[in-house]
């Protein structure tokens, strides 16, 4: 009866002492999976919507501009125009001093007079010979010798008349008037300043032929280059006006690539409606091309993209693949192949230690990435950073490229 008891007892004993540690065990889990949510911060894995887009910078600038020059030399003596003035084609913009156009024009009107008056006399003497060589009073020679003398003084009246016209010309040239009617948006030249046409047609204004029509020469790379056509909508914003968003278009690609240091970039014309006048030339605009949206994709913030622990090691890697069943779960419909870039993220895994996903991304925005495939899954959580080491994931980049080369 005694020893039966004793038995009842110990294997009382053991059963308390298995509780006891199973519950000191479950306590130390508990608070240290506590302890391991409170050191990461964590995101939730969501399924939305992303909009994939490409980024390039560009310089506006009007889409018609005319550099207005002068042809001839001379001093400045009045200017009609300056800064955003409005001016009509043919409207007077600077005057050179005409008084040296004046005199050659003189000059050359009286040659042309003198040239006259010699080429009457010499037809006068044509006709005599003429009639002189009729009656044989005149040798032949000396009719040729006449008729030869009225055809050069023709000739000098006709020389004469051209150098009448160039000067006339040069005087009207001294006056520069408009091509085109628009918006002065530069002027180079001051009263008293001496052009000089010799070799080169000096820039005097230059003319903007409507503002309300402006274009975008942006740089795209050439990886991205692939995915422009003209007709794409862009979007676009300029420093002067914050966060707000103008809309253009792509309206040309040209073909002549750009090489700056090993980079290869296509220039890319975005035409741009500006009827309120608030886009200027010269302003630097960010673009953001819209090349595809995808809609009901897993997503995962960008900042899972960086996160590494400090201890991590590759070999947990494949422990982790061979846990989940070596198989990777596609957010992508059947039969569609996953491409995009390889990348790994972390997950609090058993015990609150990071454990790491192999995944394949896509698109990306300022916020998200789109994941392709991998073992993830829609509600699981991934760590974006290690609150007790900071600088744990200040190395991460997407394991194999950036990720989807979206904006």
């Amino acid at each position: 009866m005694t020893a039966r008891r004793s038995g009842a007892a110990i294997r009382l004993a053991l059963v308390l002492v298995v509780l006891a540690a199973a519950g000191g065990l479950a306590w130390w889990q508990f608070g240290r999976g506590e302890r391991a949510a409170e050191r990461y911060q964590t995101a939730e894995v969501v399924r939305g919507d992303l909009a994939e887009r490409i980024s390039a910078n560009g310089t506006l600038s009007p889409v018609t501009v005319v550099n207005v020059g002068v042809q001839v030399s001379g001093t400045v003596e009045k200017i009609h125009a300056d800064y955003n003035d409005r001016v009509t084609a043919g409207q007077v913009l600077l005057e050179l001093d005409p008084r040296l156009f004046r005199a050659r024009l003189g000059q050359s009107e009286a040659n042309l007079a003198r040239a006259r008056a010699q080429a009457a006399l010499a037809e006068a003497n044509r006709r005599r010979a003429e009639q002189l060589f009729a009656r044989e009073f005149l040798s032949a020679q000396a009719r040729d010798q006449a008729v030869a003398t009225a055809a050069v003084a023709a000739a000098d009246v006709r020389a004469a008349e051209a150098a009448v016209a160039q000067d006339r010309a040069n005087l009207l040239f001294s006056v520069v008037r408009a091509p085109v009617s628009g918006i002065v948006i530069s002027r180079d030249v001051a009263v008293g300043q001496t052009v000089a046409a010799s070799f080169q047609t000096p820039t005097l204004f230059t003319i903007a032929a409507d503002l309300t029509k402006m274009q975008i020469e942006a740089a795209v790379a050439e990886s991205d280059i692939g995915r422009v056509r003209v007709g794409q909508d862009v979007s676009f914003t300029v420093d002067a006006w914050g966060q707000r968003r103008f809309q253009g278009r792509v309206d040309e690609i040209r073909l002549n690539p750009s090489t700056q240091q090993n980079v290869v970039t296509f220039t890319v014309i975005i035409a741009v409606d500006n009827p309120d006048g608030a886009l200027l030339p010269g302003m630097t605009a960010t673009a953001s091309f819209a090349v595809k949206d995808h809609r009901g994709v897993l997503l995962i913030p960008n900042g899972a993209l960086a996160f590494r622990p400090a201890d991590f090691d590759p070999k947990t890697l494949r422990d982790a693949e061979r846990r989940a069943g070596g198989r990777a779960r596609s957010s992508r419909p059947p039969g569609e192949v996953a491409e995009g870039f390889p990348a790994t993220v972390f997950v609090l895994g058993q015990g609150g230690r990071p454990e790491p996903r192999r995944l394949r991304v896509g698109a990306s925005d300022d916020d998200s990435t789109m994941v392709l495939s991998g073992p993830l899954a829609e509600g699981e959580r991934v760590i974006l950073a290690d609150l007790k080491n900071p600088r744990a994931g200040s190395g991460g980049r997407p394991t194999g490229g950036r990720p989807g080369g979206g904006g």
